[in-house]
């Protein structure tokens, strides 16, 4: 757990960074529309949202289409791999797309037509539907029951993941999912695919690892003969259960031990911690593997964490969720903890920077104060 927490740089080793050396050094952020990218930002290196939000206004770091097409917020640095291991999940929309009798070339048309209109200036999708006009076609409520209302989305799709346009915040922020499109020309990582995926992997394991192999596969959504070929010549050592680490850290990984003071965090939910490998049974003592969650089920038996984790020193040690009526944090640890004052503290720490600086700490794009009330009302039942 200890390791984890520490190549996370969730023990203060990217403090000093800007936002995109902390996500090259830890890990891509997940983006749903929710405050990951932020908390992820906020726990590492202390970073503001102001500083974020002019990361991405530089073009320092960016949301994309990235591993299993799913986005996130990447460093610039990564912009080009990001987009290449990424691009093939935007073609899955046309098999959607063909079975309501749209063809290949009347998307690519469309494709086209989208490049002629964009420019410099940031359109939503409502005014690039005005300047397309007949391009676009409603496909009506076969269309809408198979999530594609029209044949904009998948045009777009393309072409982000093609890198020829990006998506831009309408208010400059990463935790919510109104976007404007502009014209772009990505970077190219000049390597074929195979290699990519090769790099991908590399990046993948001094993030993680140790990690499988099957884990590594959630996260890429790579076959297992791509997986195993991204793999075959990183000289990966088996740590143990099939956990995989680069070579150069199998020492330092084997002297690694838990750090005498406490190191508490409140991540989101979707925090590369616990989603890059998705196992946070790994992340739990074995006390807490059978522990049932306020109103629900064993933590053990749930594929993702009910509410955001409290971690300490990698361990989920808690729960936790903001109510912006009361502007608190409603938090509940598992059992007593080393530092109680420590953990109050973070807490406190966290809950200034979302009150004064978020304003919420939504999981994804449809969460709610409405939706969070039963998440709330059993942790706030939990911690009495």
């Amino acid at each position: 757990m200890a390791w984890w927490w520490r190549r996370q740089g969730l023990d203060g080793s990217v403090a000093a960074g800007t936002p995109a050396q902390a996500l090259a050094t830890t890990g891509w952020a997940r983006s749903v529309g929710g405050v990951n990218p932020y908390l992820s930002l906020f726990a590492r290196a202390g970073t503001s949202r102001a500083d974020a939000d002019a990361a991405v206004k530089a073009v320092d770091i960016h949301e994309l289409p990235a591993a299993r097409g799913c986005t996130y917020v990447v460093p610039a640095a990564h912009f080009a791999l990001a987009l290449q291991v990424g691009r093939g999940a935007a073609e899955g929309e046309l098999a959607v797309l063909d079975k309501l009798g749209v063809p290949r070339g009347e998307i690519d048309k469309l494709c086209e037509a989208v490049i002629d209109v964009v420019g410099d200036e940031a359109l939503d999708p409502a005014r690039l539907k005005d300047r397309l006009g007949d391009a676009v076609r409603n496909l009506g409520e076969e269309g809408r029951k198979r999530g594609q209302s029209t044949t904009l989305p998948a045009a777009l799709g393309l072409l982000q993941a093609a890198g020829e346009i990006r998506r831009v915040p309408v208010n400059g922020r990463l935790d919510q999912q109104r976007y404007g499109y502009v014209r772009w020309s990505a970077p190219r990582t000049g390597r074929d695919d195979e290699a990519a995926r090769a790099e991908l992997a590399r990046l993948y394991f001094r993030w993680i690892g140790p990690a499988s192999l099957a884990n590594f596969r959630w996260f890429s959504a790579f076959t297992v003969a791509a997986a195993k070929a991204a793999v075959a010549d990183l000289g990966l050592v088996d740590v143990g259960g099939g956990l995989l680490l680069p070579p150069d850290l199998v020492d330092e990984y084997e002297a690694c031990r838990m750090p005498a003071q406490p190191g508490y965090a409140l991540l989101a939910g979707t925090d590369a911690l616990i989603l890059l490998r998705r196992d946070h049974r790994s992340l739990l003592d074995d006390g807490d593997v059978e522990r049932a969650t306020p109103g629900g089920k064993p933590l053990v038996g749930l594929s993702d964490l009910p509410d955001h984790p409290i971690v300490d020193r990698g361990r989920v040690v808690g729960l936790w969720q903001y109510d912006p009526a009361e502007e608190h944090i409603v938090w509940w640890s598992f059992g007593p903890v080393d530092d109680e004052a420590a953990l109050r503290a973070a807490v406190s720490r966290t809950e200034e920077y979302v009150r004064d600086q978020l304003g919420d700490a939504r999981s994804f794009s449809l969460d709610s104060p409405r939706s969070r009330a039963p998440r709330l009302a059993a942790l706030r039942a939990a911690a009495r």
